[in-house]
């Protein structure tokens, strides 16, 4: 009898010994997910109706405080339009000829992957009047970078490839890998003196074996346009170079105007 006393007293206070260590953790743990800047997000959007600017996982008051901007004013007709690219993939050229064609300005968000291997094609997205942007050096995961030094060496070393490249100077334009970011990031952003890019129509045209067909990317991208568009295309995408002219087309018949992103920055 005493010793099963001994055993279910050791087993009781092993129990309370557990207890006492997951109240001191929970708070812990709750601290490091909810504390401000902890939380990493992945940019998302939400349709609500064709023609209208959806809404984002933040808002543009939230994005306000930090430079950053996910739509323009969705009182005009006019589209940002925006590629990505981490590489070269034989279709910028013609992306090239159709926005030349139609007097389109574009921000082309590069990685230095595609500086190192295309470089005559960056310097012709600066001589045909685009801006090309930062889309990091390696295209991490930047919402899991929080040293502040490690963050911003992302951003410079693509900023030394085009130095190097054009003899200008990059603009501070910024947009988060695969649209994953954090309030701490957006902060270090603008600390930095960057001004951080999300999107507000997107469509998948990523996959090279797996490309949209011409008609879907025509409905898809002329149905969600809507004032004040920051278009996100990926200039890796054979459909995006095949219906690009037809695509600017129909959006200036449906009365859109096209403007850089430098005409959203916010004047202080």
């Amino acid at each position: 009898m005493g010793s099963l006393i001994f055993v279910l007293k050791k087993r009781w206070l092993a129990l309370v010994a557990v207890c006492v260590a997951v109240l001191i953790a929970v708070p812990h743990l709750l601290t490091r997910e909810t504390a401000v800047g902890a939380v990493s997000s992945n940019w998302g959007l939400g349709f609500h109706e064709n023609g209208k600017a959806p809404t984002g996982n933040a808002d543009v008051a939230f994005l306000a405080k930090y430079n950053a901007y996910y739509v323009g004013d969705t009182a005009k007709k006019v589209i940002y339009l925006t590629f990505d690219a981490g590489y070269e993939g034989g279709y910028t050229a013609a992306i090239l000829d159709a926005l030349k064609k139609h007097k389109v300005p574009a921000t082309f968000f590069l990685v230095k992957n595609y500086l190192d291997t295309a470089p005559e094609l960056v310097k012709r997205m600066v001589a045909e009047g685009h801006t090309v942007a930062n889309h990091t050096a390696t295209h991490p995961d930047m919402s899991r970078i929080a040293d502040k030094a490690a963050f911003q060496k992302e951003l410079a070393d693509l900023e030394d490839a085009y130095r190097d490249i054009t003899g200008r100077e990059m603009a501070k334009f910024y947009r988060p890998p695969q649209g994953k970011f954090s309030e701490q990031n957006l902060q270090m952003a603008s600390e930095l003196g960057y001004h951080t890019f999300f999107w507000s129509l997107a469509y998948v045209d990523w996959y090279v074996d797996r490309q949209p067909t011409r008609e879907e990317a025509l409905k898809k991208l002329t149905a969600r346009i809507h004032p004040g568009a920051i278009v996100l295309l990926h200039s890796t995408s054979a459909t995006n170079a095949a219906v690009l002219d037809e695509l600017i087309t129909q959006w200036k018949a449906m009365g859109y105007a096209f403007a850089p992103l430098s005409e959203l920055i916010r004047k202080n």
